[in-house]
């Protein structure tokens, strides 16, 4: 991801930088999209496998980036302590 891009980025919701997910945090998540726990924002089921992935400063977000691309729209963000 481009780094400039990667700087002005912030979670929509709590203003917090994000950066990209480690490999630990996405299989963790993965994992639980496999099992039907992971949830969006607005409480629909992450039903698609994550490949890359944007994580709040905190670690409580994470959104997912598609073909390079960023989806940080406020309903979209990831529920991540809950997927721990």
């Amino acid at each position: 991801m481009d780094k400039q891009l990667l700087e002005i980025l912030v979670c929509p919701v709590s203003g917090l930088s994000v950066s990209p997910a480690d490999s630990e945090t996405i299989d963790a998540l993965n994992a639980d999209i496999a099992a039907g726990r992971a949830r969006h924002a607005d409480d629909s089921v992450v039903d698609e496998r994550v490949v890359a992935l944007l994580v709040t400063r905190d670690g409580a977000t994470g959104y997912r980036v598609d073909d390079g691309i960023p989806v940080m729209l406020p309903e979209r963000g990831i529920a991540l302590r809950a997927t721990a």
